[in-house]
């Protein structure tokens, strides 16, 4: 099953890579990236190869990750090309390399099982692998580097705010096994801060929001994930909760457009919400968007012990993204047509 195959993909492919970013600031660059096998990671792999193919921009793509058979099977397609290489590392064991004019931290458990079920993997990776990153940014001197944040180190919203913007903070209790994807995160941040006072490293910050798109894993928990496989085998869409939540989405596609238009003009030190009001949405509305588009239902079930305790707490989580379209961003799809886009891709791997 090769995401590659399906026709949808290599469009979303192509959309992303004829971007008018300044593409000639990554031509004969090495770009080194954490992460590289994770839903956002294996995407921008593919986008820079993309470009690579269709413009000689010869950017070599230094791909990360701790499963190496995994980073294999998933850029078979590419082996043998010279402007990506595969290698097996655990960014909290820290990491090498002897050139790095990019530097992009996308290692981290991303959804619930993981944060109940691996608790210190999922902070040592914000941190320690954090660290690792932005040092050999700093030996390498890197031009640009790049952190991958999250809405949740906003926390719960109080009530003050409608939006988020970047200088809000909401409330984490930081006293549960939970609270340790947040609170790394928060402290990834102000690693960067650090790095970027102490050594004068130029990092950005893109905080995205909740993900979706067709490189997400099979064994993602995220509740949207969860939604789409069930579409993908035409069962109906399971919802856990009320589904009040009030939440920021993102298709994956625009997730790597907002992360290289920050690496490529984004201020140093900054952190920027990767949201647009288009994919905003209550989850009970997101569940019976995904169920009409593959013609099931909604039904609601309890979660398990494990599922609960892995569960953001948060019930508003929505981002004011202004800052980010201050440099040009606008997302490519909307929600409505990034789960559509997603769903087909999904199916069409599937019919391969």
């Amino acid at each position: 099953m090769d995401l590659m195959d399906s026709p949808a993909y290599r469009e979303d492919l192509a959309r992303v890579a004829g971007l008018d970013i300044d593409w000639d600031l990554f031509r004969d660059t090495t770009v080194v990236l954490s992460g590289a096998s994770g839903m956002v990671g294996s995407f921008l792999v593919d986008v820079l190869m993309t470009r690579n193919a269709a413009d000689g921009m010869n950017c070599t793509v230094h791909a990360l990750a701790r499963d190496a058979a995994g980073l294999r099977t998933r850029f078979a397609r590419y082996l043998g090309s010279p402007n990506l290489v595969l290698t097996r590392a655990d960014v909290t064991e820290g990491v090498d390399a002897d050139k790095a004019d990019y530097v992009i931290h996308a290692a981290s458990n991303t959804h619930p099982v993981a944060y109940a079920s691996d608790p210190i993997g999922t902070i040592t990776a914000n941190v320690q692998g954090t660290y690792a990153m932005l040092d050999l940014a700093r030996r390498t001197q890197a031009r640009r580097t790049a952190f991958l944040s999250t809405v949740e180190v906003y926390g719960e919203n109080r009530g003050d705010v409608e939006r988020f913007s970047e200088s809000d903070l909401g409330y984490i209790d930081c006293n549960t096994v939970r609270a340790g994807y947040p609170e790394s995160k928060r402290t990834g941040e102000a690693l960067c801060q650090a790095f970027g006072a102490q050594y004068g490293l130029a990092v950005v910050i893109p905080r995205l929001p909740r993900l979706f798109g067709p490189t997400m894993r099979f064994t993602d928990t995220k509740a949207l994930s969860q939604f789409l496989l069930k579409a993908l085998h035409g069962e109906d869409i399971v919802l856990k909760s009320a589904g009040n939540q009030f939440y920021s989405y993102c298709h994956v596609a625009d997730a790597v457009s907002a992360i290289l238009r920050c690496l490529a003009c984004g201020e140093p030190g900054q952190a920027y919400n990767v949201a647009d009001p288009s994919c905003d949405v209550r989850l009970k509305d997101l569940a019976g968007l995904v169920a009409a588009t593959a013609g099931t239902r909604v039904v609601f079930e309890l979660p398990g012990e494990l599922e609960q305790r892995g569960f953001s707490t948060a019930t508003l989580a929505v981002m004011d993204g202004s800052r980010l379209a201050g440099l040009g961003w606008r997302p490519l799809y909307d929600i409505a047509q990034g789960v559509e886009r997603t769903i087909r891709v999904l199916r069409e791997i599937a019919s391969c």
